[in-house]
Parts: C-alpha cells; sequence; structure tokens
C-alpha cells in the first residue's frame, strides 16, 4: 500500500546515512558478498524464475549469474570510480573533480528480467554509495522476495540496515509514486516504451533524474557474403529466445534478396526443430508467454500482419496445452515500412524482408522509432566499418556476426530515441547513479 510506501522511503533515507559514510571499497566487499551469496542459491533462484516468469530453467539461471558478475565488477570498480585533478589557471589553486551519490535509486524492474536488471542496478548503485528501493513487476513478486531477503541478511551481518536495498511490491500506484517523489534522487526504470514516457514526464515535472531502458524494434541484416551457418542458428536465437521477450529480441530480419529464399526455407526448418515444452525439463529450448494478454498481443499481431500483405511461412497460431504457449512464428512479403513490422510485439514473430542495397538496409534498421539492438552478418571489411560509423546503426548495442540479444555486463547497456536512451551496467554507467561536483 502507500503507507507501507511512505515507511519503507523514510527507512530507506535513513539507512542512507549509514551506507554514504562506509568507505567506497568496503562498500564493493559487501557488494562482493552479496554476488556470494546469491552464488550459493543460483540453482534454486534459476528455478524460480523459470516457474515464475516461464523462460526456460538455463536462462533463469544464467540471469542470476548476470547478478553475480555485475557483483564482481562492482568489487573492482569501487577502488577505481573517481574524477581527474585538473590543471587550475589560477596560481596556488586546486581543480577538482569530486563525484558524489545521488542518494536514493528508485529502481522498477519488469518481468521478463526479474533479476538481472536489478542486479546491473543495485551492485554499481551500491558501490557509489546508494541506498536502493526496488519495485519489481507485480507478475514476479516471488522473485524480488527471495532476492531482497538474501541481500538483506548480508547486510545485516555487516551490521549495516537492510534497509540499504528496500523492496516494495505493488502496482501502478506503487510506481507513480516512486516517479512523482522528490526523495528519489535517481529513478531507473525498465519497461514499455508507452509507460516509461508516464515515467519521464513524472520525474521531469519536478527535474528528478531518470535512467530509461525501453522498448526495442531490433534487425539483424544478412548480407549475399555472409556465413550462413552462423546466421540460422543466431536468427534462431534472437527471435525465439525467451519466447520473443526481450527487448533486445529480433523482430525484423533483412535478408539480400540474392539469399532470401534460401534462409527462409532453412530458418523454417530450424524452427521445426525448436523443442517446446515445460521450461523445467532440461531439454526445453523454448516455453510459455508469460501471461494470457501476451497471447491475445501475439493473435492481433499475426492477424495485422495478414492484412497488412504478410505471409506466415512458420507457426503463427496458439498451442493447443496448458499454459501460454504459442507457435515461434516467421512472416515473410511485407514492405519493410508496414505499420506492424514498426510496431514491437513483445512476442515470438519475425518479419523477414527483402533488401537490394547497404544503403537502404541500413536506413531501414534506422527508420523505426527504437534504437536499442542491431547486426549484420558480413564479411566484408569495409562495410562492417561503415555499419559501426556515424552512418551505420543508430542503436545503443551494434552488432557484427552474433545476434542481437546478448549483452555483456562490461559494456554499458541501453538504447538510443523511444528506447530512453539510459545506460547501465559496465563502461562509465556508473555516472548516472553519482552527482559531479567541480
Amino acid at each position: 500500500s502507500l503507507e507501507d510506501y511512505e515507511e519503507t522511503v523514510k527507512k530507506a533515507k535513513e539507512a542512507w546515512k549509514v551506507w554514504a559514510d562506509i568507505p567506497a571499497p568496503k562498500r564493493g566487499e559487501i557488494v562482493r558478498q552479496i554476488g556470494d551469496a546469491l552464488r550459493q542459491k543460483i540453482k534454486v533462484l534459476g528455478s524460480l524464475v523459470s516457474l515464475e516468469m516461464g523462460k526456460i530453467f538455463v536462462e533463469g539461471v544464467g540471469e542470476v549469474q548476470e547478478y553475480v558478475d555485475v557483483c564482481d565488477y562492482a568489487v573492482g570498480l569501487s577502488r577505481m570510480i573517481g574524477g581527474p585533478i585538473l590543471p587550475s589557471e589560477r596560481p596556488g589553486h586546486a581543480l577538482i573533480e569530486q563525484w558524489n551519490p545521488v542518494g536514493l535509486v528508485g529502481i522498477i524492474t519488469a518481468f521478463n528480467f526479474p533479476v538481472a536488471v536489478y542486479g546491473w542496478n543495485s551492485a554499481i548503485a551500491m558501490i557509489c554509495g546508494n541506498a536502493c528501493l526496488w519495485k519489481g513487476a507485480p507478475t514476479t513478486s516471488l522473485i524480488s522476495v527471495a532476492v531482497t531477503k538474501i541481500i538483506a541478511k548480508v547486510l545485516e551481518d555487516n551490521k549495516v540496515p537492510g534497509a540499504i536495498c528496500s523492496l516494495v511490491c505493488g502496482g501502478a500506484d506503487i510506481g507513480t509514486a516512486m516517479a512523482k517523489d522528490e526523495r528519489m534522487d535517481l529513478l531507473s526504470f525498465t519497461g514499455s516504451t508507452k509507460v516509461g514516457k508516464q515515467v519521464a514526464l513524472m520525474v521531469q515535472e519536478r527535474f528528478g533524474r531518470s535512467l530509461l531502458e525501453l522498448g526495442g524494434n531490433n534487425a539483424i541484416i544478412v548480407f549475399e557474403d555472409a556465413d550462413l551457418n552462423l546466421v540460422i542458428p543466431s536468427a534462431l536465437f534472437a527471435a525465439v529466445g525467451t519466447a520473443g521477450q526481450r527487448c533486445t529480441t529480433a523482430r525484423r530480419l533483412f535478408l539480400h534478396e540474392s539469399i532470401h529464399d534460401e534462409v527462409v526455407a532453412k530458418l523454417a526448418k530450424a524452427y521445426a526443430q525448436v523443442r517446446i515444452g515445460d521450461p523445467w525439463d532440461s531439454d526445453t529450448l523454448y516455453g510459455p508467454l508469460h501471461t494470457k494478454e501476451a497471447v491475445k498481443m501475439f493473435l492481433d499481431a499475426v492477424e495485422q500482419a495478414k492484412q497488412q500483405g504478410g505471409s506466415v511461412v512458420y507457426g503463427g497460431k496458439v498451442i493447443n496445452r496448458p499454459g501460454n504457449y504459442v507457435e515461434p512464428t516467421i512472416v515473410t512479403g511485407l514492405p519493410h515500412n508496414a505499420p506492424i513490422v514498426h510496431t514491437e510485439t513483445f512476442a515470438p514473430i519475425l518479419y523477414v524482408l527483402k533488401f537490394k542495397e547497404e544503403e537502404e538496409v541500413f536506413a531501414w534498421n534506422n527508420e523505426v522509432k527504437q534504437g536499442l539492438s542491431s547486426s549484420i552478418f558480413t564479411k566484408d571489411l569495409g562495410r562492417i566499418f561503415r555499419w559501426l560509423g556515424p552512418k551505420g546503426s543508430d542503436c545503443g548495442i551494434v552488432n557484427v556476426n552474433i545476434p542481437t540479444s546478448g549483452a555483456e555486463i562490461g559494456g554499458a547497456f541501453g538504447g538510443e530515441k523511444h528506447t530512453g536512451g539510459g545506460r547501465e551496467s559496465g563502461s562509465d554507467s556508473w555516472k548516472l547513479y553519482m552527482r559531479r561536483s567541480t
């Protein structure tokens, strides 16, 4: 309730006073212990992610592993963050760039990565000297509670308040309260572009800070010189992994006209081999969608794709079994700018599109509203550097000869345009959780 929320914010603010006084390397040591505590329970936590969200067990474990990895990363960072001493133009003066924690970081995460996204934010925010207030997705509260209890025990064993990493479970009312609350010194929001826009406006109205990780409408571009042995598994994994419910899922596959038919045939054959089943079974590759609403969105999108001139060459139907299972789907024959192609449907639907020239397909990659992840498959070095350059991909994540859907914690994760412009995890994204004094 909002009363619970009020009490939690007060406790978190009090806890921050203790945390801010602890030297950064010591904070790093406590974060290291959090990583170890998660490591010890990685399989049971992975099971819980799988049970509650629906992703396959190995992906659930992999997600907890990301939190563990980012804890390791944050430990090193806790001894390295800082600003320069700059040459002063005034005699006998020092010019210093000092970085201080912002204070309380609100972290709103989505159902599809109910552990990893909190991990990226909290591990970095904590070594920077911030307290965290987490609101997980209402449909994945169990994993939020489990992770928070593990963290709280580590904090309390170190004689610091568990409220340094506070948790509130709740719906849109709590999210709105966080966005409007001046006591939230930074609000990190992961979710849809539609909700992200509302959050951004509420935070901006109070001149607050936000870090937004929103939608993606990601493309893989395959040139005529590509290695198809790399392309087929990559496209399959990027489009079908997590049943299409990643912000980095491949939704558009641009194929050079000379290889279009061959790749579509090979891909359909690969789709037919995807093992669909209980996410807890070790040989399952593809589980259910998260909710009944997601199934409805899937069916609506397939229908719109047909109405706009697309042909379903694989899938397109609901699977008759208990749970929210749908067939992974391939649609061909649509123009690059069909309205449905420009819509991010959080489901396993891949639109396969034909192109002729490099210049046009780079433009088509960039013409959607979102700018998260992108990939090309080619052996042409010149083309690779054009793709990475100013007239290439406008996305935050730019891949060559690998799928769109992976990310490494050492690099900053996030995207441009309607993806929100936020950056989490590696590189210098720690700066977002701090304020600079010159």
